[in-house]
């Protein structure tokens, strides 16, 4: 059986549609259609049914997906260590959005200043969403927040982050409105339960997608929310809005290096000694 069908198959089953299938194997959708068609003919049944939100598995496309993915993934395991045999030659990095904003530049730089052959890829997302493409051995590393526990993540490195409850300076003990982070992002995730010890009234979150909105919003008075310092002096608020750092009992999220354990970088002694 063909493993590039099957790597067809499993994007498209995990994205329930075509066009999205298509879109995340930067192919064009005629050509994804034509391999699942492929696929079905090689297999003698149908994979999918074809509904108008897209497609959902058949019986038999439901069987065949544990198999297929994990074919899918060992393929891809092995490209990567044969890529890397003797040296590491890409090093394909996920980061938070917050990671992003104060550390993944100095990061870059200095992986590249000191292996310059290396090529390097980056993409940002939620903690949630990167630990997924970890993983799923889409990305070598990955910075998140928090400590995992996860049994198959290594932790490479940490990073310490000072969390703060940051509000207007007008009114720093006025209400109970709370600007989060989209979900699956971990600071969304401790601010809720934080809330949910601390707070004796109801509170309200708003959901935003951007650190400098969330800041700017609760510069204006529109509520607080809780982010590490080090993402609110990067961003030039730290002079601007009122600020309670926050004890590390109470909020210990450091920034933290992880690889999968049976994927781990050639570089991994030079990761875990890198001082950001």
């Amino acid at each position: 059986m063909d493993s590039s069908l099957l790597k067809v198959f499993v994007a498209v089953a995990q994205e329930k549609s075509v066009t999205l299938g298509a879109k995340k194997l930067k192919s064009a959708q005629s050509n994804v259609t034509a391999r699942i068609k492929q696929l079905e003919k090689n297999l003698g049944y149908p994979l999918f049914h074809r509904v108008p939100q897209g497609v959902i598995l058949t019986n038999e496309g439901k069987k065949l997906y544990p198999s297929a993915i994990e074919i899918v993934k060992k393929i891809d395991l092995l490209s990567i260590e044969m890529a890397n045999v003797t040296h590491q030659e890409q090093l394909k990095v996920a980061s938070t959005e917050a990671n992003a904003t104060i550390r993944i530049v100095p990061f870059l730089l200095q992986v590249y200043k000191d292996y310059p052959n290396i090529q390097l890829e980056l993409v940002t997302n939620t903690t949630q969403e990167i630990t997924r493409m970890v993983l799923d051995y889409e990305v070598d590393i990955a910075f998140i927040s928090g400590i995992t526990k996860h049994k198959d993540l290594l932790t490479l490195n940490t990073f310490e982050e000072e969390m703060v409850i940051v509000n207007n300076n007008k009114n720093a003990n006025n209400g109970n409105t709370y600007l989060v982070y989209k979900s699956g992002c971990a600071y969304n995730d401790f601010t809720i339960e934080y809330l949910k010890k601390n707070e004796n009234e109801d509170y309200k979150l708003l959901k935003f997608s951007s650190y400098e909105t969330i800041l700017g919003c609760v510069e204006a008075g529109i509520g607080k929310s809780i982010l590490p310092l080090s993402v609110i002096k990067k961003l030039g608020f730290e002079n601007r809005v009122n600020l309670q750092i926050l004890s590390k009992h109470d909020a210990n999220i450091p920034t933290s290096m992880v690889c999968r354990k049976d994927n781990i970088p050639l570089i991994v002694n030079y990761l875990k000694t890198l001082e950001l």
